[in-house]
């Protein structure tokens, strides 16, 4: 795929536009991000955010939910949404010449929604489902204990699809309160990607986009200083113990993301990290392991976690607590840092060859940073990373601070 030409503009009296023109694409990808999740939900039920994305396609004034997935469909297109802790995401994918129809169809959803009563019945039926089906997993709840056991009482720490207590608590007021608050803000963002300029993407927009927007706002920050570390665990009958182990880091604006970035890379996120080589190819303790970084606005967190024999887990803990410590006091090893250099850049090119990710690509730019950064500038800034930087940010997260614990298997209390 060709590179993209990235712009964005503040719509007067409206939201952000990204647009990154690829011109010889075939495809169109349009997204609409709401600067609001689960992080959003103080004194309010849990997963109320997730429940309003469910809700935005039950119907508009103009289109049923039948005729919301069939209008796109029949046009070889398609509709999707995600819900995170500081952000909802509402997408459409297609020919390029499908864009129009995005444009009308999105806006249509985001801001017109009806939420007719005998649905938000039947979408919290579905939604417990979800709930029942992740919580039954083990290797998916994993993922919302060790966020409870990290974050504790804030926000950041219920689970984004909230719990079968807390939905039963949702009802229309209350999704249409949260709606109206958070999808009319000025810094809500729109982002598209195909052969379009800036000028075309506005022209498109400009006449689906409401009236009025308001001032956004800010969810509650994490004071990391008053974190306290904590161990979570879920007894059951399972044949394979999943153990997760989280960490506070800086949140995404720090100069040290990069390096953060890298040490991940480094310890768990490709087959040649040291967690996969130590504990899975050396030592056979588990066939999953790996660690990820997360960023928000003000704070993050740093994760690893695996899949194990129980009668592994000590053995598997004091590898990993073996491998952050040679980081600590030796540094990165020889040539550990450029492969984890390239690995990151390759990724990224990779992932660049599909119009969506230019879409991301500028839209999450705009929304996390107020601008469109440069791919070029961004891989030249992670060339630029050192061993001195990586172990510096390694010593910040792990030294003097007890990690987090979730863990979920038999014989645990």
């Amino acid at each position: 795929m060709s590179k993209a030409i990235y712009e964005w503009r503040q719509i007067p009296n409206g939201p952000r536009l990204a647009v990154a023109t690829v011109a010889d694409s075939e495809c169109a990808a349009l997204s609409i991000y709401i600067p609001a999740g689960s992080r959003d939900e103080s004194n309010l039920p849990a997963g109320l955010a997730h429940f309003v994305e469910h809700m935005v396609f039950k119907g508009t004034e103009r289109r049923s939910a039948r005729e919301l997935s069939f209008e796109i469909e029949n046009a070889g297109g398609q509709l999707n949404a995600c819900t995170s802790e500081d952000q909802t995401v509402y997408e459409g994918r297609g020919e390029a010449d499908l864009m129009p129809v995005l444009a009308d169809v999105l806006s249509d959803m985001v801001w017109h929604a009806t939420f007719p009563e005998p649905e938000i019945g039947l979408e919290r039926e579905v939604i417990g489902e979800e709930i029942t089906m992740y919580k039954e997993s083990p290797a998916d709840h994993i993922g919302d204990l060790i966020s409870s056991a990290l974050w504790g009482e804030h926000p950041l720490g219920n689970a984004i699809s909230g719990s079968l207590e807390s939905i039963a608590e949702i009802n229309r007021e209350t999704l249409l309160e949260f709606r109206n608050r958070h999808h009319f803000r000025s810094d809500v963002v729109i982002a598209a990607a195909g052969p379009f300029t800036l000028d075309e993407i506005v022209g498109m927009i400009s006449p689906h986009l409401p009236k009025k927007f308001l001032p956004g706002g800010r969810a509650l920050p994490f004071d990391r200083a008053k974190a306290v570390s904590r161990t979570i665990t879920d007894a059951r009958e399972t044949d394979q113990l999943q153990l997760a182990l989280a960490w506070h880091t800086p949140g995404r604006h720090a100069e040290s993301r990069h390096a953060l970035r890298m040490l991940s890379m480094m310890l768990g996120e490709s087959a040649s990290s040291r967690l996969f080589l130590e504990l899975r190819e050396e030592r056979g303790l588990c066939y999953q392991i790996g660690s990820d970084v997360t960023f928000f606005e003000e704070t993050g967190a740093f994760e690893i976690s695996a899949g194990l024999d129980p009668e592994s887990r000590d053995e598997a803990l004091a590898c990993i607590y073996r491998e952050i410590d040679d980081l600590l006091t030796s540094g990165p090893r020889a040539g550990e840092l450029d492969r984890a250099k390239r690995l990151t850049i390759a990724q990224s090119k990779l992932a660049f060859e599909s119009t969506g990710a230019h879409a991301a690509w500028a839209g999450e730019g705009v929304l996390d940073f107020g601008f469109v950064p440069s791919p070029a500038e961004w891989r030249a800034t992670i060339m630029a990373v050192t061993d001195a930087e990586v172990q510096a940010i390694a010593r910040e997260v792990f030294l003097n601070q007890k990690p987090s614990i979730a863990e979920i298997g038999e014989g645990k209390s």
